[in-house]
């Protein structure tokens, strides 16, 4: 089921009392390169540098009130995982998070200072982390919070599409980047709230393709890999529920490679003097190579921990 606007509602009056607005900003080097008025969401103004500690804190908060809850954990590439590990200190709980083989090293520094327990699994991809934290989840007392299924989770990131309105009433179009879904889901269901008419353009990795081919053929495709800079967006194993989601709620998806989300970190660190990490580059990588008609668009910056290895390939590209 897409969010309720009433549970948008509740989600942004709680994490209200945690969490500040995130600034929408003017980009003119964007806006000559594309001819229209573009605007970026800054949720890398957030604790923990992403947009995930919205649906973090909500779905954790709104299940403390349900149950007794022991321990919290969350399987993640990074940004979930700092997240929840946030979320769980605030809120005074146990935190375990679960990681692939050799992770993000500025995330992972991030869970270790909110004082998560960390357990990183051998294969490089989530499938490994997820089936470990899932064997964990049987004990009594464990709440799994997978940001890919939680029922509650979307209410928090849809808050971003309410702050966007009252930001720039006037917004035509909204690039979001797309990984396991629930940002989108969530997102997209508040703004057409809203907004009926505002075009909602998911963003993928050319190499973690699964829902974007999902959202083409209107059924789950998996991918043997997703091995992509963007460790944000490597998912390859659709939700089906999430699949059909996405399908009634959003109105094009596009993809880009490797060196456009480089090209596009660059450009924000330079232009605009944003630092951003490969996923939350997507967005504004993906409006760079579009012809877009919309008067006013926004595209979603969604996290800064970028490595400095991956910051060095962007600034000096080898040619």
């Amino acid at each position: 089921m897409a969010v309720a606007l009433s549970r948008v509602l509740q989600a942004r009056t709680f994490l209200s009392r945690y969490l500040q607005v995130t600034r929408l900003v003017a980009a003119p080097s964007l806006s000559r390169l594309t001819g229209t008025s573009i605007f970026l969401k800054l949720e890398s103004d957030l604790p923990t540098g992403s947009f995930k500690p919205r649906g973090a804190l909500y779905a954790l908060s709104a299940n403390l009130v349900q149950r007794r809850i022991s321990e919290v954990i969350a399987c993640s590439t990074g940004n979930h995982g700092a997240a929840v590990a946030y979320a769980a200190k605030l809120l005074g709980v146990p935190a375990r998070i679960f990681l692939p083989a050799n992770p993000n090293p500025v995330k992972r520094a991030k869970i270790a200072e909110f004082g998560a327990q960390i357990v990183e699994e051998g294969s490089t991809d989530l499938a490994g982390a997820f089936q470990r934290a899932s064997q964990y989840a049987k004990k009594d007392g464990i709440y799994f919070l997978n940001d890919a299924t939680d029922p509650d989770l979307p209410a928090g990131p849809a808050t971003i599409a309410c702050e966007i309105f009252e930001q720039q009433p006037s917004t035509d179009v909204i690039y979001v980047p797309m990984g396991d879904t629930a940002l989108i889901r969530g997102f997209a269901a508040a703004a057409k709230h809203v907004s009926p008419l505002v075009r909602i353009v998911g963003v993928q990795a050319e190499r973690a393709p699964s829902y974007y081919l999902s959202w083409k053929q209107g059924k789950p495709v998996s991918t043997e890999t997703c091995d992509t800079i963007a460790d944000g967006l490597a998912t390859r194993t659709p939700d089906s529920e999430n699949v059909q989601q996405i399908r009634e709620l959003v109105d094009d998806v596009r993809l880009v490679s490797e060196e456009q989300m480089l090209r596009a970190i660059r450009h924000l660190l330079f232009e605009e003097h944003i630092v951003a990490e490969p996923a939350g580059a997507a967005a504004t990588a993906a409006l760079i190579q579009s012809v877009e008609t919309g008067k006013n668009v926004v595209a979603l910056v969604t996290g800064s921990n970028i490595t400095s290895e991956l910051l060095r390939r962007a600034v000096c590209p080898i040619n």
